[in-house]
């Protein structure tokens, strides 16, 4: 298949995604159309434009007839499509995932830093230690006075002030729905306030940062201190990506449940503590001392670990990662969600001798894996999309549309990738990273990694060169 017809193979596809997915799409179909019928003709079934409409998920069944790339071919494209004017080194290791067999490596077995590419281990730990259907409960239990409520953390980060929003991960439980439930509950108890507030959050232990975290990273807004609950992945509102973050986001939360309750009908002491769970006497009635008032559940694990992936969610990542510390009996700080996740991937076949992670979002100094390590942590989740692993994929951002990806692969020579490359993105201030899959233009899936250090003009200024590499494979 020549380039030309490749790119409007890969044209053809982006249409009937963002037909499905991104409605403001369909503003570029003209400009995809083939001209010559023949054209579709040639299209393999892995590319073909849906019949229906459906959502966008992971991978379809493999064809293991369908041709493997030319390797001579392909690694002249690849290198090619590496070079980089600026200073820099780019590792880059490609698999065919079907077989396992290596296509391509440049520098492949090296470690490098991998920036946000280290969520991917994140989201694995996290999937296969809570499971992917899981959820975590934010609860209203009464005081050791009639006139307490104390607020439990469980581990929900994706709390929202208002209602609960049961499509959405980000919002999927409200205080406001919290508050009224509460409200509810203490008038059948005979309360009638005005209450004070306890917050209990021991579920995590130690500092609330890690030491590793750069502190220009925290003042800017990368990263906040850890709760085990918080608003809007530690942020102030859901649109507010970047700036000042609460210092304290469980106080947030308890401060927002507070106006909420006020909402309710509950007048409340506007005094919040922090204070533990008092236990419940067996038998305790409904309203007495230890008993649960109210609750709400976050969104599924699996939810919460494609939303990480999609929108390269530090906070998020830091959360479920002490979640698997919490799982597993492990001290739940920074360290022990370290090494929790670590432990998990250990299990999981990957050689976790040869690899430093110091975070479980990529943000800190010292985090290093191979392109290769990455290749075959994908490799894992792809064996099996339906296990609870694989539910991590529908989390890759798509080339073009969606997530981290939606705003790259606009222009040639990365156009040909469009719709086709699923990847995560990574870029801190020297680095850049992407690693994912793809279907190629014969439909063989390809397994990618590439990783950009020491990049003197930055990260950002970088990434084309990652998505003209990813685009050779898509056409290969």
């Amino acid at each position: 298949m020549g380039r030309t017809s490749k790119v409007v193979t890969s044209g053809l596809l982006i249409c009937a995604l963002a037909a499905v997915s991104v409605p403001v799409g369909l503003e570029l179909a003209p400009a995809f159309l083939p001209t010559d019928p023949a054209a579709v003709a040639v299209l393999p079934a892995a590319q073909q434009p849906p019949t229906a409409l459906a959502g966008i998920s992971g991978v379809t069944p493999l064809i293991d007839t369908a041709p493997m790339p030319d390797a001579a071919t392909l690694s002249t494209e690849l290198e090619n499509a590496l070079t980089f004017d600026g200073e820099g080194t780019f590792s880059m290791y490609v698999a065919d995932a079907l077989t396992g067999k290596e296509l391509f490596s440049q520098d492949g077995g090296s470690a490098r830093t991998p920036a946000s590419n280290l969520k991917l281990l994140t989201a694995s730990a996290a999937l296969k230690t809570l499971g992917s259907g899981t959820r975590f409960s934010t609860q209203a239990i009464a005081g050791a006075s009639s006139n307490e409520i104390v607020l439990l953390a469980g581990g929900d980060s994706m709390l929202s002030a208002g209602e609960s929003e049961p499509h959405s991960a980000m919002g999927h439980a409200g205080l406001a729905d919290l508050a009224r439930n509460t409200a509810q509950a203490l008038a059948t108890a005979g309360s009638k306030g005005p209450v004070s507030i306890n917050i209990d959050d021991g579920i995590f232990t130690g500092p609330a940062l890690n030491p590793r975290w750069a502190v220009e990273d925290v003042a800017a807004g990368e990263i906040a201190p850890i709760f085990p609950m918080a608003m809007y992945a530690g942020r102030t509102s859901p649109g507010v990506m970047t700036g000042p973050r609460p210092q304290d986001s469980a106080l947030a939360v308890a401060e927002a449940f507070a106006d909420a309750l006020e909402d309710a009908g509950v007048s409340t002491t506007e005094e919040i503590t922090r204070g533990a769970v008092p236990a419940a006497s067996p038998g305790a009635a409904a309203g007495s001392p230890g008993t649960v008032l109210a609750s709400v559940e976050s969104a599924t694990v699996a939810e919460q670990a494609r939303y990480m992936l999609a929108e390269s969610d530090n906070y998020v990542a830091e959360v479920l990662g002490r979640m698997v510390a919490v799982k597993l009996g492990l001290e739940p700080d920074s360290a022990g969600a370290v090494e929790a996740v670590r432990e998990v991937l250990g299990g999981l076949g990957l050689p976790m001798d040869t690899i430093t992670t110091t975070d479980n979002c990529g943000l800190a100094a010292g985090n290093q894996i191979s392109p290769r390590q990455l290749v075959q942590l994908l490799s894992i989740l792809l064996a099996d999309p339906a296990a609870d692993l694989g539910q991590a994929l529908p989390g890759l951002p798509i080339a073009g549309l969606t997530g981290s990806l939606e705003d790259r692969f606009a222009k040639a020579p990365a156009l040909g990738g469009a719709g086709l490359v699923r990847a995560k993105t990574g870029s801190l201030n020297r680095v850049s990273a992407l690693s994912g899959y793809v279907i190629n233009s014969h439909g063989r899936l390809l397994v990618f990694s590439i990783l950009g250090n020491g990049l003197t003009g930055g990260g950002i200024a970088a990434r084309p060169v990652l998505d003209a590499a990813a685009s050779v494979l898509a056409l290969s």
